[in-house]
Parts: structure tokens; C-alpha cells; sequence
């Protein structure tokens, strides 16, 4: 049986990219075929081949086509309906055109195509519906996808990579100062919910702690610099800015060292399909505070401090009384390392993977 694994483009820092590498990582390990297939990617290895080629890898009705669905993609919807083979459509969410209208009129309208297509690709009769997380899952049975066919999978990462590398040692001295550190990590995206996170931060900074600095890790796109330029009006604005770093894209030694050097994870994005950070701190025994907005309750769990109302001043008192009492510290460490072992290691996603795969692979 041959396996392509197809996504829109693959590329560094990416969490559906990381996912496809790990399904094919896994697949191959078990001895069968996989082969991926992209319209654009950056990544070196393994092999990729262009979508051109696709037609000619799966011809088989036994062979298999997982389609990783993130964003509107005509191609990607013609080859689920076109190709006789079976079908397995592996759903990350698609980010609502709203969040983005003001801020770049073409992404939004990348992001409205793709939420178009939730009902055609949920009723294309796949073999599988599997979703990053139940939030999204719901989403693809209301659209007309089979429920018994359903399952939740949570994404493969990279963190088993980061565990073994070494971090690096020059952001590490730099940033492993006697400042409090708040970290969030996350592309720079209007559905993030940096505004808010920056204003909880300014409460915090100014009124508990000034000897403190926000950390934001995360790619920032230049058709998105509106919203960059606005964030940093803010940190100006709100006289931040010697306590706010835009640190971008970083590599995962850097990664490591940002982990490593902060004391609380913040989140208050308003729109997840699941959201890795958020696992990523988990791993690392970084205690969590986030906003419980779309998947972000399902993936934290019990495993840190959630809070439904994006009431700035809660968040400012509650990062200080994070950092300031090392029993809610700990405990936050102690119960997001649990559900990471318990639920989301590279292992445990593989057992669930391959049991919704049953009686296909």
C-alpha cells in the first residue's frame, strides 16, 4: 500500500508541518510507503515531491491519501473528490476571515475560502475524519462528516527534538537574569491575542513587578506588518518598550532557551485548533496561564490556570501570583508534565493515530 501524505506547503517552526513529519516518520517505521506531496515547501529532507506527481503515487483503490486541511485549497479539494483511492482527512482548524479582514484583505480571504470548503470536505465520504482536538471535530460533524468515523488525534511535535538538543547558550545567559520572564510563543497573528496579552503585561509590569519582560517568540509575516506596527505602537505606548522582546522565528536551540529561561506561559489567543505552545510548556514544566477561549480548555485541561473572561487585571494578578508563590508554581509544573505524558507524547499520539486508522493501514 502506498501512502501520500499531502498538506498546501511545508516549512520550518510550523506545527502542521511538524505533524506531517511525524506521520510519515511513524508510518515509515512501521514499514509501509509514505511519500509527501506539496504545492510549495522549505524543508531539505525528507523528500518532497511537487503535487504534479501525486496522481501518479496513489493508483490503487488500496492505496491511501492523507490530507492535512488548514486553509482553503482548491487543488487539495479536487484531488479528495477526483481520486479512487481511500481517503483520510486529518482537520488542524481554518482561522476565521475576521480576525484578519483589518489587517490584510487577501489572508482573510485565504482564510474565508478555507472555511467555505469545511462542508465540502466534510461530506466527501472520507475513510477517516481524524481533528487535531474535539473543538474541531465538532466543527467537521456539523458539516456533514460521519461521526462513527470520526476521531480526535492530537498533532505529532517536535518537542522530543528540543528534549535533545542544547539550548542555546547566548539567549540563555542573556535572558536567565533576575527579571521575571513571561513567555508566549505563537505566530504573530491578530487571532493571538497579543493585544491583550500586551496590556495584561503592561498591568503586571507596572503595578507588581517593572523589573519583569514579556518574551514573544513567533514568525512575524509581512502581510500581516499592520498588526506588527500596531503591537509595537502599544509597547511604546504603554511604555514597554525595554520590557517587551519580539524575538520572531527562532530556531528550536533558541527555543530551548527561551523555555528554559521564563518563568509563566501566557496565552490569550482567541481562535486554536489546539494549540502546541501550549504542550511545548507543558514539556518544559513551564506553568501555564491561559485564556479559555475555542480548543485552549480541551488541550490545558487541569494542567494550568484558565480564565473565560479576557479581563486584563485578572491576568496581570494572576501572573503575579504565579511567580511570586512557588506551591501554585510547582503544582502548575507538576500537573502540565503529568497530562504531557499522559496524553501528548509523540507515543501516546501515535497509539491513537494508528487505532483510528484501524482496518485501514
Amino acid at each position: 500500500m502506498r501512502i501520500a501524505i499531502l498538506s498546501p506547503s511545508l516549512t520550518t517552526g510550523d506545527a502542521v508541518s511538524n505533524d506531517v513529519l511525524g506521520m510519515y516518520e511513524r508510518l515509515g517505521a512501521r514499514d509501509f510507503t509514505p511519500q509527501i506531496f506539496a504545492e510549495g515547501w522549505t524543508l531539505t529532507k525528507p523528500p518532497i515531491l511537487p503535487l504534479e506527481k501525486i496522481r501518479r503515487f496513489v493508483r490503487k483503490p488500496s492505496d491511501l491519501l492523507i490530507y492535512h486541511y488548514s486553509r482553503g485549497w482548491e487543488p487539495g479539494l479536487r484531488l479528495l473528490q477526483e481520486l479512487k483511492c481511500r481517503r483520510v482527512i486529518k482537520y488542524h482548524n481554518v482561522t476565521p476571515p475576521e480576525f484578519l479582514e483589518k489587517y490584510s484583505p487577501d489572508f482573510a480571504n485565504m482564510c474565508r475560502a478555507g472555511r467555505q470548503q469545511i462542508k465540502p470536505i466534510a461530506q466527501i465520504d472520507a475513510d477517516r475524519y481524524l481533528s487535531a482536538s474535539a473543538f474541531n471535530m465538532k466543527e467537521l460533524i456539523a458539516g456533514g462528516a460521519s461521526e462513527s468515523r470520526s476521531f480526535v488525534v492530537p498533532p505529532f511535535h517536535h518537542i522530543d527534538r528540543v528534549w535533545n538538543i542544547e539550548a542555546d547558550q547566548i539567549i540563555r545567559d542573556k535572558y536567565g537574569d533576575d527579571k521575571v520572564n513571561v513567555l508566549t510563543v505563537g505566530r504573530v497573528s491578530p487571532n493571538k491575542g497579543h493585544r491583550l496579552l500586551i496590556e495584561a503585561f503592561a498591568a503586571y509590569h507596572h503595578e507588581y513587578n517593572d523589573q519583569s519582560r514579556l518574551v514573544i517568540v513567533g514568525k512575524e509575516e509581512t502581510r500581516l506588518r499592520s498588526y506588527s506596527r500596531l503591537l509595537r505602537e502599544m509597547v511604546k505606548r504603554l511604555h514597554l518598550t525595554n520590557a517587551v522582546v519580539f524575538a520572531g522565528e527562532v530556531s528550536d536551540e533558541a527555543l530551548k532557551a527561551y523555555y528554559e529561561a521564563s518563568d509563566i506561559f501566557v496565552t490569550t489567543s482567541e481562535h486554536e485548533g489546539f494549540c502546541v505552545p501550549l504542550i511545548e510548556a507543558m514539556a518544559m514544566k513551564i506553568p501555564i496561564l491561559a485564556y479559555g477561549s475555542s480548543a485552549i480548555p480541551e488541550t490545558v485541561g487541569s494542567a494550568g490556570l484558565i480564565w473565560f473572561e479576557p479581563d486584563l487585571y485578572l491576568f496581570a494578578e494572576s501572573i503575579h501570583s504565579i511567580v511570586t508563590n512557588r506551591s501554585i508554581s510547582a503544582a502548575l509544573q507538576t500537573s502540565g508534565w503529568q497530562r504531557y505524558q499522559e496524553l501528548f507524547t509523540n507515543e501516546r499520539i501515535e497509539n491513537q493515530f494508528v487505532a483510528a486508522l484501524e482496518g485501514i493501514l
